[in-house]
């Protein structure tokens, strides 16, 4: 098999009102779903709220090339038409159970975690995060895999920069990285793919006991 051959797929424009969703309802029985939240639209990419979107958009040839021929059929890759706060529109109709959503993975930003960083949790509450709420709900669980990317500032020590106040956290997150920024998200992507791969292949616990 070459890799022209594996299957790993963007699904980008599955959710226009007028396209069949039942030619995918078997997707979540055979296939890992790695979803980036985002918002859609040129001037959405490189802010730190799109980290997750802008991750899955950039990176299939990566994960393509990390998981190999042996694993390309069993993960799909997927943004959607949907701004953050709908994000659970686009998964509800490619995840039918509470136990298919345990191979869901969502990729998206973290305000509670440096820049530079990422963390895999599985079954936990959003934190806040509005995207997460909207999955959670579309597919009537928590119980599925998150990959948070940090994007915060931080002090040299290490101590986390959060913006105070609604308004400075909301310019804060659709502000866009510096050049040096997205130096080191460019980075995290590189250790997004590889954990990716490890779900996939070994399980969730082995991949938040490599990252987390």
């Amino acid at each position: 098999m070459t890799a022209a051959d594996i299957q790993i797929s963007f699904l980008t424009d599955i959710f226009a009102h007028n396209l069949d969703f039942n030619r995918y309802a078997t997707l979540s029985a055979m296939s890992y779903i790695v979803v980036g939240l985002g918002n859609p639209g040129e001037e959405y990419k490189g802010t730190r709220h799109n980290v997750g979107r802008d991750f899955v958009e950039a990176s299939s040839d990566k994960i393509e090339a990390a998981l190999g021929k042996n694993f390309g059929k069993k993960i799909k890759s997927v943004v959607s038409k949907f701004f953050m706060n709908e994000s659970g529109k686009a998964i509800k109709p490619l995840v039918k159970s509470i136990k298919a959503a345990e191979k869901l993975i969502v990729v998206h930003d973290d305000l509670d975690l440096p820049l530079g960083t990422l963390k895999i949790s599985f079954n936990r509450g959003s934190g806040g995060h509005r995207g997460v709420e909207s999955v959670a709900k579309a597919v009537k669980t928590k119980a599925f895999v998150r990959i948070r990317v940090g994007v915060a500032s931080s002090t040299p020590s290490g101590k986390i920069k959060k913006p105070k106040g609604e308004d400075a956290v909301i310019k804060f997150i659709l502000g866009k990285f510096s050049p040096s920024e997205q130096k080191e998200i460019s980075k995290v992507y590189k250790k997004t793919a590889e954990a990716v791969q490890l779900i996939v292949e070994d399980g969730r616990e082995a991949a938040m006991s490599k990252f987390n």
